[in-house]
């Protein structure tokens, strides 16, 4: 399965785990980027995820946040025809780096996309008939696959 996590994902380890909810995403996102390691998922960034990084204004932060991005197998570079089908999302209400994360997991035609970022979130569940990717919360799509793997046993 191939995966991109949006840099709210990769900052959420990082976030304040006093809020269960944050806690839990943190858990679901660590416990992905470890099947990452281990070959059961392949994890994809681009250069839109490089970009966002290098904003973070905390140093600290951000050496974290760019360790845990180096996990990815596969790094998505933004062509002409990526840029315009990020105007195009745009267009239709994506802020402009979300326009960006997706068109690039479009372009490499990743299973997920995945993003803790409630706004995107619905957006992307209001306009997923125009997405060429899935767009879930980490937490609640592996709550949905340990569900899966449950009822298998």
């Amino acid at each position: 399965m191939r995966i991109y996590l949006d840099v709210c994902c990769l900052n959420r380890p990082f976030d304040d785990h006093r809020q269960e909810r944050i806690r839990l995403e943190s858990e679901a996102i660590l416990s992905i980027l470890a099947r990452c390691q281990t070959g059961v998922y392949t994890l994809l960034k681009s250069e839109v995820v490089d970009l966002e990084i290098s904003k973070i204004p905390d140093s600290d932060r951000k050496e974290k946040v760019k360790l845990l991005s180096l996990i990815s197998h596969i790094h998505i570079l933004i062509d002409e025809k990526t840029m315009t089908r990020a105007i195009k999302l745009g267009k239709i209400g994506f802020k402009p780096f979300d326009a960006l994360h997706i068109a690039c997991a479009e372009k490499s035609k990743v299973d997920i996309l995945f993003t803790t970022d409630d706004d995107f979130l619905r957006k992307a569940s209001h306009k997923k008939r125009a997405l060429k990717v899935r767009v879930e919360n980490p937490l609640k799509w592996l709550m949905k696959e340990i569900e899966k793997w449950m009822s298998k046993c």
